[in-house]
């Protein structure tokens, strides 16, 4: 859906201000930033964000920034940068994450994943895209905001985050169930290919258990085969719900969906299995409850249980839990990403994330959250990972202006 220009290029605040901000952005400083960040190996596991958020908290407090780690596991602490005054208007939020996944197999790699090697418009390497590009765009938009001089009416954190790659734990997770952070509005980091993500799908992984009696595989009907009875749930899953998940839609959001990622059985091959575990990955739209999706699941798998002596089944939620996330179209946050876009002459459509971000801590606490930032998460966790340097400095300038906007 693209947002209406006649609403959304309505600023508050005036060319003049906004032009000071962005005569602080310089390419040069931005990009090499970004190299520099991509080139410390912040990988989960075991995940020590140690060089990487001292890195991020060097700029920020060079520009006026009160900085300071706040930290649950020792290697990974949370960098929280301050700038202006909360008692003068609302607190602003910038969220990204500086922990990345490992390389995999490096003979996958054209590029040293930790070289951030530019080519040919892009800046290659582990984490370029996910999550650096928008921690990098997000601490020099702060910086620009800082440099410029411009009155602001509120304050500004610039919190870049470990730990999210494995749910936040010692991150984003801790730092909102805590109430160490509290924001008016929350922009978080990640891959939206710079159109403003007005919430994310709900997950509620379930796990499948069925329970049979082992006996001789020569012998298999002295015993009650699990594996039998968890093919047959997955296909009456497949049959009975798949389609009727692919009927639910949300103008923002992929439909709702369920993915079976996991399966194990057996003890031995010459043993009838007495157990069977299927993991069962479940994204939900808005609408949608975590204990419906649990109880629609466990009625499927109940019901075709009941008609084979001697397995018996469980269902349980092993993962996430959430519902999705959605911000109002009109909300004043999404005003002023959408416009910053449209006054920087950028794409001004709005979606929705498909994947889990840590915005949904925030946003399950009430705190009005979107998701933006550069690059595609299509190239997110692959071998030869990159981000466009075009995207990079356009996510830097709309941040900034999103933050001049809501603290104006």
């Amino acid at each position: 859906m693209s947002a209406d220009p006649s609403d959304q290029t309505q600023q508050p605040f005036d060319r003049a201000a906004a032009e000071r901000v962005l005569a602080e952005i310089n390419q040069d400083e931005v990009i090499s930033f970004l190299q520099g960040l991509v080139r410390i190996p912040s990988v989960h596991e075991p995940g020590d964000t140690r060089e990487a958020t001292a890195y991020c908290a060097e700029p920020l407090a060079r520009a006026g920034f009160a900085t300071r780690m706040e930290t649950l596991e020792e290697i990974k602490p949370n960098l929280v940068a301050e700038y202006g005054d909360p008692d003068t208007g609302p607190t602003v939020m910038f969220n990204a994450h500086v922990d990345v996944v490992p390389t995999g197999e490096l003979s996958a790699w054209q590029f040293d994943p930790w070289g951030a090697e530019i080519d040919n418009g892009r800046v290659y390497g582990r984490g370029s895209g996910d999550d650096k590009a928008s921690v990098t765009a997000q601490v020099m938009a702060g910086v620009a905001l800082a440099r410029s001089g411009v009155a602001l009416k509120g304050r500004l954190i610039v919190n870049e985050v470990a730990d999210e790659e494995i749910g936040g734990i010692a991150g984003a997770k801790w730092l909102a169930e805590s109430g160490i952070l509290k924001p008016d509005f929350a922009i978080v980091g990640e891959q939206t290919m710079g159109r403003v993500n007005v919430g994310e799908k709900g997950g509620a992984g379930q796990t499948i258990t069925v329970y049979g009696r082992a006996a001789h595989g020569a012998l298999p009907w002295e015993g009650a085969n699990a594996i039998e009875g968890m093919a047959e749930i997955l296909v009456a899953l497949r049959k009975e719900l798949w389609p009727k998940l692919a009927e639910r839609t949300h103008k923002y959001f992929h439909p709702s969906s369920a993915s079976p990622n996991l399966i194990t059985g057996g003890v031995k091959s010459n043993v009838v299995a007495d157990r069977c575990e299927m993991f069962v990955d479940r994204r939900l739209v808005p609408g949608e409850t975590v204990a419906g999706t649990r109880a629609e699941i466990r009625e499927i798998a109940e019901r075709v249980i009941s008609q084979m002596p001697g397995l018996r089944v469980e269902v349980e939620g092993r993962w996430m839990g959430l519902e999705a996330s959605l911000t109002p179209d009109d909300h004043p946050l999404i005003r002023s990403m959408v416009g910053a876009n449209a006054f920087l002459g950028y794409d001004t459509t709005i979606s929705g994330f498909s994947m889990g971000t840590d915005g949904r801590f925030f946003s399950q606490r009430g705190v009005p959250t979107i998701i933006y930032g550069p690059g595609d998460p299509r190239l997110a966790h692959i071998p030869n990972e990159w981000v466009g340097i075009d995207e990079v400095m356009d996510a830097t300038r709309a941040y900034a202006l999103a933050g001049l906007s809501l603290l104006s």
